[in-house]
Order: C-alpha cells, then structure tokens, then sequence
C-alpha cells in the first residue's frame, strides 16, 4: 500500500475531514491557486497532531493554512497536503481579562469576543482579514498595534507531533515576523492579555479603524492585503506612485487605483501576472527611487 493510500485509509477510519485534488483558490483572499493533492481540516488538536505526525513519519509534504490571507499560490497547486486549521475554533474568557483562542478563528471574531466581554487592545485588528494563528505568525499589525504587543502565550504542534507552549519572550516578534517563520511547527492557539474598558469606547474605536480601511483599501477586489513590507523610511505605497504605477496591470493584475501599496485580483488573475507585476514593481521602485520592496505576501508553489 502506498503512502497516499494509507493516509486516505487512515483519514477515513479516524473521521478526519478531508478533499481531495481541492481548488485553492477558494480558500484565498487572492481567489488565485490551482488544487491540491489532499486538503485536511482537523477539528481537534489531536487530530491536528496525528495528521502532522503521519506526515512526518511518510515524509509527506504538509502546508499549513488558515484564512489564506496573505498569500499567493502557484496556478499549478500544491502537491502536498494543506493542513487547514479552519475547524479549530475554541475561544474562552480566562482570569485576568485574558482571553484564550484557538489559531482557526478568524481576527474579527477575536475581536468582536473582546467587545463583547469589555477588554480593550486588539482594535487595531478588527477588519484584518486572517486568523489568529496566521495573525501570531506574520505578527499581524496596523494604526500602531500589533498582535505580540498582546500575545502572553502561543501552543504549537512541531513537525513530530510533539506540543509546546512559548511564552512573548520566547516568540521573537517583530515588523511582520515571529520564531514560528524560521521552525517547522503548527501554531494551535495563542492566549491574549487585555485591559477592561468601557464597550462603548472600544467599538467606536473599532469602527473607526474598519471605516478608514473601507475608504482607503481596496476592499471590493481579491487581494492578499499589502504586498509589500514598510522599506525603512519610507511606504512601498508612496514610492509606487512616484514611480508612476499607480493602476499599472499585467494580465488580470493591478496595482489597485485606491491604494498603491495592493496588487489586486482585477480579472481573474493568474499566480504569474501577479507574480509578472509584482517584479515590474520591485524593478522600476530600486531604478527609479533606489529602495528594495520586499514582499510582505508569502509565496505557495
């Protein structure tokens, strides 16, 4: 029996959600990927751990997924399994106005459970359109804020199935980076440590930040948030339009007329435009202005 077999045999036998030959771009923001060989969602920890153990074990390449926030897949795929941790969706009110949350509910829902129980800090966050455990990773940030500001505690699973906890001083945050982008391990959950505050003042507070996103960010077209990292001294956004390339396209691909800082999913878009228009990009920005952009989207494929 092959490797594939026994994992469809084992997927079946333990109830382990899964497809097969799944489109990923249904499970981008992009909208913008080809299939997969086999896409698992794990509704429990434990499930989560057999999964990466077995893979481990098989030598079987593993993805991990959450919201697909911030990411562009090949056209071709991902032969491999993508491991979706949209099923784990625990979320709990600790002592100590803490809040406990698994990484497959969504940024907004995280928020919306700090309003409802009156704890302010994460409203910076609300309208990032990714998960808690993709937030904690990329160290998710806007208006000043960012998610290790908060974050007392992440839980993972590393590669061989085996669980650990690290506590902020341990998880190396910074500008748009954590420890979890240089290891092999599975981000489960992540616990937060807010501050009580009046309700009133956190939603008004929340629905500022969404109102200024919808007036300033693209959000009518598929995109993967801001495709590039703030270069030091400087915003990508800023140095785009200098350039010229404020609505510039390739293919299906644009950078977006409302913010230049996005490349957008115009017109059915392939990986390769974006890819295309996002060097055409980096090129002219380092000839024009002397500034290298780097990429704060992460590539699949």
């Amino acid at each position: 029996m092959s490797k594939y077999s026994k994992l469809l045999q084992e997927l079946k036998g333990r109830g382990i959600p899964f497809s097969e030959g799944e489109p990923l771009k249904r499970h981008t923001t992009f909208a913008i990927g080809g299939p997969c060989d086999f896409f698992v969602a794990p509704e429990t920890e434990q499930q989560l751990e057999w999964t990466l153990s077995f893979c481990q074990t098989n030598q079987i390449p593993v993805f991990v997924l959450g919201r697909g926030s911030n990411l562009l897949v090949s056209d071709d795929g991902f032969r491999g399994l993508i491991l979706s941790t949209e099923r784990l969706k625990r979320i709990s009110l600790l002592p100590g106005h803490r809040i406990f949350c698994a990484s497959g509910v969504p940024l907004f829902r995280l928020c919306k459970f700090a309003l409802e129980h009156a704890l302010s800090g994460l409203e910076f966050a609300y309208g990032i359109p990714g998960s808690v455990g993709g937030a904690i990773y990329m160290n998710a940030g806007a208006y000043g804020g960012e998610v290790g500001d908060l974050l007392c505690r992440a839980d993972c699973i590393c590669a061989d199935g085996q669980r650990r906890s690290y506590a902020r001083d341990e998880l190396q945050f910074a500008y748009r980076t954590s420890r979890f982008q240089t290891e092999n391990s599975v981000i489960t959950a992540g616990i937060f440590q807010l501050s009580p505050a009046d309700s009133d003042a956190v939603r008004e507070q929340m629905e500022e930040y969404y109102r200024r996103r919808k007036e300033k960010q693209p959000l009518e077209f598929p995109s993967a948030g801001s495709t590039f990292k703030r270069p030091k001294g400087n915003y990508a956004s800023a140095l785009i339009e200098q350039c010229g390339l404020k609505g510039a396209s390739v293919g299906g691909a644009q950078v977006s007329e409302k913010h230049s800082g996005f490349v957008i999913n115009r017109e059915n878009a392939s990986c390769k435009d974006v890819e295309a228009l996002i060097a055409k990009i980096q090129k002219e920005v380092f000839d024009k202005m002397g500034y290298v952009l780097e990429c704060e989207v992460q590539q699949l494929g």
